[in-house]
């Protein structure tokens, strides 16, 4: 009896998170080698978790950003994403996963320079056959909630740096995603300018947002409330902070 009560704690458990992760592999074949760019990587991401992941170059940080974010599927393992199986999933399936489930915010923004605010933060939307109308809507009230409700018709040319990220989050918002994966998003930012763009991540996570982080700087990461860092493709501590 309590071997079964345990057995049903722990699928309980796994179908609470978020994101589960179970003995997961990449490896990469070059040459007569084969290179481990993740190698058993076993993690777990619950509702409103605040996370950075760090490592140094090759520590496999990219890779996992990459399969976390379906841009990659993993070689061997499990990923689970809100209980559905990634490491099954076909190319079009890992599209839908990620317009559904993901909001990506980028070190480079990848705003289009020709769109307005507005029309920049609604293109996920048209992705997923929002009408034209409610897609408005939805854009702006998001542009509104990062402070740029000012901003909506101004073009990406026509804001500052900071400007700019504000209007790739509220993009990564669009959807209501199950996470925000953010790349580097301080990267091209001034300290003070980094400090803004945290505060706001700060705010999405208590508003019950879930964030991961990949960044190489330490001062951005202590704004995280876990630590995870990676070394030679394993996970070589998660501490929360």
């Amino acid at each position: 009896m309590a071997a079964w009560s345990n057995r049903l704690n722990n699928s309980m458990d796994i179908q609470s998170n978020v994101i589960t992760m179970q003995s997961l592999c990449k490896f990469y074949e070059m040459g007569d080698q084969v290179v481990h760019a993740l190698d058993s990587i076993n993690l777990e991401f619950k509702l409103n978790d605040y996370a950075a992941i760090m490592g140094p170059s090759g520590s496999g940080k990219s890779t996992l950003m990459n399969i976390i974010g379906c841009l990659d599927t993993p070689s061997s393992g499990s990923y689970t994403l809100n209980g559905q199986n990634v490491a099954e999933m076909d190319d079009d399936a890992l599209a839908r996963i990620r317009n559904r489930e993901i909001g990506f915010v980028f070190q480079t923004f990848n705003l289009l320079p020709r769109l307005n605010c507005l029309r920049n933060v609604e293109l996920p939307l048209i992705y997923a056959g929002v009408s034209p109308e409610e897609r408005e809507e939805r854009a702006a009230a998001a542009l509104v909630k990062v402070g740029l409700g000012d901003r909506i018709t101004h073009k990406p040319s026509e804001l500052s740096g900071g400007q700019i990220q504000r209007v790739a989050i509220a993009r990564a918002l669009i959807n209501k995603p199950s996470i925000i994966l953010a790349d580097e998003p301080t990267g091209n930012l001034d300290t003070a300018t980094s400090r803004d763009i945290m505060s706001i991540f700060g705010a999405l996570s208590e508003a019950g947002n879930t964030i991961i982080l990949i960044t190489h700087e330490e001062d951005i990461a202590r704004y995280t409330r876990r630590l995870i860092r990676l070394r030679d493709g394993k996970i070589e501590s998660d501490q929360s902070q």
